[in-house]
């Protein structure tokens, strides 16, 4: 009985916490709008008198991106008297000559274009971004990462907006260009349009705080010295500047229906990878400036709204501990196995897989493509929970910790590519998956019905994520590859 009592308790705290979560995407819901016009087409058209703009492009070891990347970036419709870009190259692989000669074409086309290279990787992005800052020409300063390729008229389109003073920083949607190329990569666009489509979308609609995403955005160069520059004690200094400058009373404007199109990861190393950089860096980001946020003058909607986002990755260890639970629980008070089962997956996953849905029908996806891409992206987020879990784990712990670069796949051949790094034990996620299994077969002996559904749903994101981590792990073993990249550490705070 005293188990029994234990396990309830747990089990009953856990849904109370993980609904907190449900229940803020709800508010969401009820909160998200979508524009039917661009008014960001609207303005006079680029002349000499426009500010001038500094395009920024950080890389490393990125041979398979690099030419692409900067031939988008010289395509850039804006004045050229008022343009600069730099590429902020510290690759010790060949990517140094590709870069090389796609500058020096640059700059026999009339464009303004230098490579700037470090002595060492101090900072790694934010460094580079920070070495950058101090030969850029801009007030305003454009940032690409190297797997990015904005439209010719993605400045024209956002510049205007700076016309107000306050604004310090604008940020436009991320595209998929490899949406289509798997179920994996159909779901991971999923996951990310939740977050620019929705997420993005109700805060700078409702005036709480946003952030950069590190690329695809233009910052006032005023706005980025006012608030402490780029810092790299954290794994997102994107993150971290953004939320430092709003604190210092700058605007943020979002743009959605700008979009600049970029790869997801093409398979589950590159995206566990990304995926727990961007989970720990939130968690540092949380530490780091909880306290400020939560003592500055900013209304009380703003600070609870930072709180939400600066702490979403905590729902991560409460899906596992709950898919530890969900077993036992069977074994114990058949009614709490039932409806309250039933509830929990109302409350809890209908919420979710409604909030992808919604974001991908305002994108003009088919009922089809909802379908499946929702339910995808909702199992993918299941089976991430053990590696983010981990991630959150480590964003709590002192230092700053491993930066791993998300390998981009690009358009060049396979023994081109880079490798990936897969963190953990690969696989793990199959012995969650066996867990739920044989509770899925006490659930269905006992025939308690209401328990099914959500059990199916674990089991199902913990067999897909299992199974792709470990076909990724033992394919070296198969076919020849290529030596996994060496780990990016950060410096003094590791």
């Amino acid at each position: 009985m005293a188990l029994e009592n234990l396990l309830y308790g747990a089990h009953a705290a856990t849904l109370g916490l993980l609904g907190l979560f449900g229940v803020h995407r709800v508010w969401l819901l009820t909160r998200f709008s979508w524009e039917t016009e661009d008014a960001s087409r609207d303005g006079e058209p680029a002349d000499e008198s426009w500010p001038k703009l500094t395009v920024q492009l950080p890389v490393y070891n990125e041979r398979t991106v690099a030419a692409r990347l900067i031939r988008a970036a010289g395509a850039l419709d804006y004045p050229r008297g008022r343009l600069d870009i730099q590429v902020l190259d510290d690759s010790n692989d060949e990517t140094c000559a590709i870069v090389d000669e796609e500058v020096r074409q640059l700059v026999a086309s009339g464009i303004q274009a230098t490579v700037i290279r470090r002595t060492d990787r101090t900072g790694f992005k934010a460094g580079a971004l920070a070495n950058g800052m101090k030969s850029a020409h801009g007030d305003l300063i454009c940032i690409f990462d190297a797997d990015f390729t904005p439209e010719r008229d993605f400045l024209l389109r956002l510049v205007p907006r700076f016309a107000d003073p306050k604004v310090g920083m604008v940020q436009a949607r991320w595209g998929h260009l490899n949406r289509d190329e798997s179920r994996l990569t159909r779901a991971e666009s999923t996951l990310l349009d939740g977050h620019f489509v929705i997420e993005h979308k109700v805060r700078h609609d409702s005036g709480v705080f946003f952030n950069f995403n590190g690329t695809a955005g233009i910052w006032r160069r005023e706005a980025i010295d006012s608030a402490g520059g780029w810092q790299h004690d954290t794994l997102t200094e994107d993150l971290d500047l953004s939320y430092r400058a709003q604190l210092r009373g700058w605007k943020f404007e979002y743009v959605p229906l700008v979009v600049a199109p970029a790869e997801v990861p093409s398979d589950i190393a590159a995206f566990k990878s990304q995926q727990h950089r961007w989970a720990k860096g939130s968690v540092q980001v949380f530490k780091k400036l909880a306290v400020p946020i939560l003592s500055s003058q900013e209304p009380l909607k703003t600070k609870l709204e930072a709180m939400a986002h600066l702490t979403g990755n905590v729902g991560y260890p409460f899906v596992l501990f709950l898919s530890l639970l969900l077993p036992l629980s069977l074994g114990f008070r058949n009614e709490f196995s039932g409806w309250v089962h039933v509830a929990l997956f109302l409350v809890c996953t209908l919420t979710v897989l409604a909030f992808y849905e919604a974001s991908q029908r305002v994108l003009g996806r088919t009922i089809g493509q909802r379908l499946v891409d929702t339910a995808c992206a909702v199992s993918l987020g299941i089976g991430m929970s053990v590696s983010q879990t981990r991630a959150v784990i480590e964003g709590l712990l002192p230092g700053t910790g491993v930066f791993v670069r998300t390998p981009k796949k690009g358009s060049g051949p396979k023994r081109k590519r880079y490798a990936n790094v897969m963190r953990g034990m690969p696989g793990v996620e199959l012995l969650f998956a066996a867990w739920i299994g044989w509770g899925i077969f006490e659930a269905a002996t006992n025939e308690m019905w209401g328990s099914l559904p959500f059990l199916l749903l674990f089991f199902v994101g913990f067999a897909w994520v299992g199974t792709l981590s470990a076909a990724d792990a033992l394919r070296p073993l198969f076919a020849s590859a290529e030596p996994a990249p060496t780990p990016e550490v950060t410096s003094s705070a590791s």
